[in-house]
């Protein structure tokens, strides 16, 4: 009845280290993005708070990827 049971920790395990890393490489990410990056893909965030950015850093942690994206098309800061 329970054969199956064990055959499911490996992929469990699997699934538990893809999403660390995941969220690691999302916190190395939101470090220079919230102090430098938020500032050239949003024209409202220059001059904001550390509040406000203390507030978008969970968001920017789960939303790396397409921020990333967005921060590379911003190109240099003119």
């Amino acid at each position: 009845m329970y054969d199956r049971v064990p055959a499911v920790t490996p992929l469990a395990n699997a699934l538990v280290a893809c999403l660390a890393a995941y969220a690691a490489v999302g916190v190395v990410f939101a470090v220079p993005f919230v102090l430098r990056g938020v500032d050239r893909i949003d024209p409202a965030a220059p001059g904001s708070t550390w509040g406000f950015r203390l507030v978008i850093a969970p968001g920017v942690v789960a939303l790396w990827p397409l921020l990333a994206q967005r921060w590379l098309r911003a190109g240099p800061r003119p």
